[in-house]
């Protein structure tokens, strides 16, 4: 069951002519507010978000106890207090330390919901309760109805992130394996995941998927459905290997079953699967509620057995032979880093993540001496390259539309036709066995251009601890010839996607090399739309500071107590995270 948003009514509570003429008001506000999220929020699965509004309106303790009592028996994750007027508030503010908080003051003239606003988000720093502020910019008339668009985009991004936080909450990081060829990222802290992010951490070994593929563990009938859809939507390509190295027709035909069954076997390590107890596997029936997953891979599996991308790559997507469904979260290479900033993104975005390394940044001069062509226009200052082994969602081949251009959608939002376009535009090529000597197959295919992108990367650092870096930006279309010399360089058998980071002409953000140079780990989280505000939203609920970003200042979104660190927006996040420690280290 997801959690849920709580909405909390904040009235004067002076009887006697005050608190009765402000009951129906302060009211409505609470409705209109659980109204709107349910309209424009979803949870992962495609269900309305859902709200519950406290019973009555809260002018002091005793109601405002009533209330906490009612959000924890309905499982409610996010907290927002509304008020159109002046009410008392250390009396009536939320106190739960683990919940994200904001507080929406009406800024109406009759009644002074901002005082409210502003004295209790001085209460919660004073308490170290750290909340969010909504203040509209324009004066409202008391009853207006219209939530004003700067304070939609606040209530959305406290919600988005808010419930993110919630939903992580409890769950699991499964790790399939250990430390995959030294990646620093694939060596699990459990610590982090617990005292920031609320998660458990579980770990199967890789021999588990081999007992399972021996012994038959999977669902049989689902099995052959697999491989028959395999067979007939993912296109096999040319063999680039060496023709005393390729494997037989035998071997490869094999190694399509292996990786389909792989592919059932993973998942239920993450779900469970209740056919598994109908055949007698009760404990493997339950899988380990796991959020985010990794597989572990290189080199101990991939030496001798068929590699991991297409499981990978299929669970990343929103659709497999089951029809379109919600995309997993499976980390390369067992990085977990990269597989929380994947989950980061799809829990604010509900789409699928493209998993890639940071390759490489290609100058103008560059590209112009390998290729003869001169980068311009959107290219002028070069571009990155994205692309690993085959595991990114086939959803990032840009092969859905919004609005007429290519884009990644939630999986509710997917057609028929677009889901099959996916899978056109994607070709499955035995394995490189230069890096992959067990064979299998990698996925290939190109982003299209034209898609708002973010990318995303969670790197630990000794002494600091977690910190978050953001670029936004765009994919981009090279000339074919362009594309094919270039990404001919590094692999053919790879997905590729070309990006641009949006400069701002300052910091990090000066040119695309410093992007590229300054990127804290080979590994990012790729995800449609611009998101990087309400990825910073998201980071300061669980005090992760933010080193690096091209979002405009003006559109932060930060706990009030935040400005109470300093005037640099950088240096405030800094301090106040350090200042308040983990959501939920509870120091």
């Amino acid at each position: 069951m997801y959690p849920k948003i709580g909405i909390r009514p904040i009235i004067d509570g002076r009887l006697g002519g005050v608190r009765e003429s402000l009951e129906e008001t302060t009211m409505n506000m609470a409705k209109n507010v659980a109204k709107f999220y349910s309209e424009h929020l979803r949870y992962p699965d495609g269900t309305a978000v859902q709200c519950v509004i406290a019973d009555t309106c809260m002018g002091g303790v005793k109601e405002a106890s009533h209330c906490a009592t009612k959000f924890k028996m309905e499982n409610v994750g996010v907290s927002l207090s509304v008020t159109p007027c002046w009410c008392y508030g250390i009396e009536t503010m939320d106190m739960d330390p683990s919940i994200p908080k904001a507080i929406w003051g009406f800024n109406g003239t009759e009644r002074p919901g901002a005082v409210y606003l502003a004295a209790t988000l001085a209460g919660h720093n004073q308490k170290g309760l750290p909340a969010f502020g909504i203040y509209g910019r324009d004066v409202q008339d008391m009853g207006d109805k219209t939530i004003p668009n700067d304070v939609r985009d606040k209530l959305l991004s406290f919600a988005k992130a808010g419930l993110a936080v919630a939903i992580m909450k409890g769950h699991s990081y499964l790790a399939i394996g250990t430390v995959s060829m030294g990646i620093a990222g694939s060596e699990i802290q459990s610590d982090f995941f617990q005292s920031y992010l609320g998660m458990r951490n579980e770990f199967v070994d890789s021999s588990e998927v081999m007992r399972r593929i021996e012994q038959n563990i999977f669902d049989a009938e689902e099995y052959e459905r697999a491989l028959k859809w395999t067979k007939q939507n993912c296109t096999e390509g040319k063999d680039f290997n060496d023709a005393e190295k390729q494997r037989s027709r035998t071997q490869k035909d094999k190694d399509w079953e292996f990786v389909v069954k792989m592919t059932l076997i993973i998942r239920d390590l993450v779900d469970g699967n209740p056919k598994l107890a109908e055949m007698g596997y009760g404990e493997e029936a339950l899988g380990h509620d796991a959020l985010v997953s990794g597989f572990q891979g290189q080199r101990q599996w991939t030496d001798f057995l068929p590699n991991g991308d297409f499981s990978e790559a299929i669970l990343n997507s929103s659709f497999d032979w089951n029809g379109i469904r919600r995309p997993y979260m499976i980390a390369t290479e067992n990085d977990s880093l990269n597989g929380i900033s994947m989950l980061f993104n799809h829990l604010l975005t509900n789409t699928a993540q493209i998993f890639a390394d940071v390759r490489t940044y290609w100058s103008p001069d560059a590209v112009e001496r390998v290729t003869g062509w001169k980068p311009r226009d959107e290219v002028a200052n070069g571009f990155i390259h994205l692309i690993n082994s085959g595991s990114a969602t086939l959803d990032g081949s840009g092969r859905q539309t919004e609005n007429g251009k290519p884009a990644m959608k939630p999986f509710w939002e997917i057609s028929e036709e677009e889901k099959q376009a996916c899978l056109d535009a994607t070709t499955w090529y035995p394995a490189d066995l230069g890096y992959f000597r067990g064979g299998g197959y990698s996925s290939n295919f190109l982003t299209k251009g034209g898609m708002p992108i973010t990318m995303c990367r969670l790197n630990l650092t000794k002494g600091l601890g977690p910190a978050l870096q953001i670029a936004e930006g765009w994919s981009i279309d090279l000339p074919q010839k362009v594309h094919e010399t270039l990404d001919e360089r590094t692999n053919r058998t790879w997905p590729t996607t070309w990006f641009v980071p949006r400069l701002i002409g300052s910091g990090t953000f000066t040119d695309v090399y410093s992007v590229m140079n300054n990127w804290g780990a080979n590994h990012g989280a790729i995800s449609y739309g611009h998101i990087g505000k309400d990825l910073i939203t998201l980071a300061a609920m669980l005090r992760i500071p933010v080193c690096m970003h091209n979002v405009d200042e003006d559109r932060i979104f930060r706990p009030s107590a935040w400005n109470s660190f300093g005037m640099d927006k950088e240096g405030q996040d800094y301090r106040a995270c350090q200042a308040y420690g983990p959501l939920y280290g509870f120091r």
